[in-house]
């Protein structure tokens, strides 16, 4: 078992930190067909520049390493007891190393358990099999491409796209809204599996098997497959984009299951994933525990690292440079669109610290400053100093409720994070002189290269993720897409994205 526990753990590894070849065909093809100098092109850039990254520093893809999941096959007469001793095992190590960031939160208290485990966590499924090997594939599916699941109970009526009935135009329009509804907050573009049928619970876990498939293969099913297919050209025409700035790659994978279902329920579920589609299987010699194969590790894909060139036509692009503390005026001159480069010191806030700073002061002054969404990947040296691992940006739409107060509040001039926020944050940004900034989200080695020093941490009872981090960063780059004029690239999109959804409200499957 000490063998099994390091095949575990070099799994774990694996899968935090390096992208699966059949992942890497699709993003490097999103790349290729997307218009060049567009910010979506630039965005896709940045991606790939971090895979590689992530590859050869051997850390985490993304800082949110998500819930891990392992899907277990194992012969007959195979100790699932000390398997699932071994895992855990390998669970508490590879967070201690880096390579997953501490996630497991109880649910009542909000104590962070510090090492991924607690009741429920990780996810661990065994099944027997006839094989006389065992297979583990491991999912690391992150918090912010997990919140926009969604399941749909037939028949329903969808915005924009009508009545969906109990038949297969009516899952062909449920898959679509699902596309449509998550947006840029998922980190598009982005993978999806599907569950037709099942009850509540069996449906989104066939959804989520259905991300074990490779992104190449064709279903088995021939309806499916024909819907499979039929989603992959059209979804894309939403023109949602990567990270949700409009653009001609929103899906890179579609993969649909069935089950049979109750008569008088009908579950359309669907497992939305984030561009860093983070699983990787093994297979493992039950005598020895040593790893036999990888199972999405067939061939070597480079990625695609072409320079991103000059904006494209009709899409100005302006790059300015910010040194926090921030001016109110240097804040009223930027626009949606442009290009921001930070130095200075800036400081990470998500659920927790926006929840306490509506009631409470602050520890350090946030005048002028910013408050970047992010859970980082911290560690300790030998000396007792911090440092970034992995600080790539978390779904800013959580923070909508508390947003524009603390903004008011304290006096930021700028927030950081991905898929933008909503009418009252907008509003905020215009009253008080503030902007939001979009970092490319997942790019987690990308921006921890942009951190030079960690100057302090508060609110360390929250747990890594959720502390204050205080940041001092040097050639940060985002995008403006929300300004002090009222002006959102992310309503715009949706606004877009919407109008071009109702075009397939008409029947397309008899």
């Amino acid at each position: 078992m000490e063998k099994f526990k390091e095949s575990m753990l070099a799994l774990i590894t694996e899968t935090s930190t390096y992208l699966p070849p059949d992942v890497r065909v699709a993003i490097n093809a999103a790349k290729q067909n997307e218009d060049a100098g567009t910010r979506s092109a630039l965005s896709l850039a940045t991606i790939a520049e971090n895979i590689v990254m992530a590859e050869e520093n051997v850390s985490p893809i993304c800082q949110d390493t998500g819930m891990p999941t392992f899907e277990i096959k194992t012969p007959v007469g195979a100790n699932q007891i000390e398997m699932k001793k071994a895992i855990l095992e390998a669970v508490v190590e590879a967070t201690k190393t880096g390579k997953l960031r501490p996630n497991s939160v109880d649910s009542l208290t909000g104590e962070n358990s510090g090492n991924n485990l607690g009741a429920g966590t990780p996810v661990i499924h065994f099944e027997q099999w006839e094989n006389d090997y065992a297979e583990v594939k491991l999912i690391l599916k992150g918090g912010g491409c997990e919140n926009k699941n969604i399941q749909y109970s037939l028949p329903t009526e969808l915005e924009g796209l009508g009545k969906a009935g109990r038949d297969l135009d009516g899952i062909r329009k449920c898959i679509l809204h699902a596309v449509y509804q998550a947006q840029g907050q998922g980190c598009s573009a982005g993978f999806i599996g599907v569950g037709i049928g099942g009850d509540r619970t069996s449906g989104y876990a066939l959804a989520k098997h259905q991300l074990f498939r490779r992104v190449d293969d064709v279903n088995p099913n021939e309806d499916l497959a024909k819907l499979e297919a039929y989603i992959m050209e059209n979804a894309n025409k939403l023109g949602i984009g990567t990270m949700g700035f409009g653009g001609n790659t929103t899906l890179l994978g579609c993969k649909i299951g069935v089950e049979n279902r109750l008569p008088a329920s009908f579950f359309v579920s669907v497992a939305y994933n984030c561009w860093a589609f983070r699983r990787q299987g093994v297979q493992v010699d039950v005598n020895t525990g040593e790893i036999i194969k990888y199972v999405y590790k067939d061939e070597e894909v480079k990625m695609d690292q072409a320079a991103p060139v000059a904006a494209a036509e009709g899409e100005e692009r302006r790059e300015i440079v910010l040194q926090a503390p921030i001016s109110e005026e240097q804040i009223r001159s930027l626009k949606v669109g442009d290009v921001v480069i930070i130095n200075g010191e800036m400081h990470t806030g998500r659920d927790a610290l926006h929840k306490y700073l509506m009631d409470h002061d602050c520890p350090v002054d946030l005048n002028g400053g910013i408050i970047y969404h992010c859970g980082p990947v911290m560690l300790k040296d030998q000396e007792g100093e911090w440092h970034v691992k992995a600080a790539g940006p978390t779904t800013s739409i959580r923070e909508e409720p508390y947003q524009g107060d603390i903004i008011k509040k304290f006096g930021i001039r700028a927030v950081i994070g991905k898929g933008g926020m909503g009418a009252k944050t907008l509003k905020a940004l215009g009253e008080h002189g503030a902007v939001y900034l979009n970092a490319i989200g997942g790019a987690a080695q990308y921006y921890a290269r942009c951190m030079e020093k960690v100057e302090g941490v508060d609110f360390m009872e929250f747990g890594i993720p959720e502390a204050m981090w205080h940041l001092r960063v040097k050639g940060f780059a985002a995008i403006v897409t929300m300004d002090s004029h009222g002006n959102s690239l992310h309503a715009d999109v949706e606004k877009s994205s919407k109008e071009r959804l109702a075009e397939f409200a008409e029947p397309v499957f008899k």
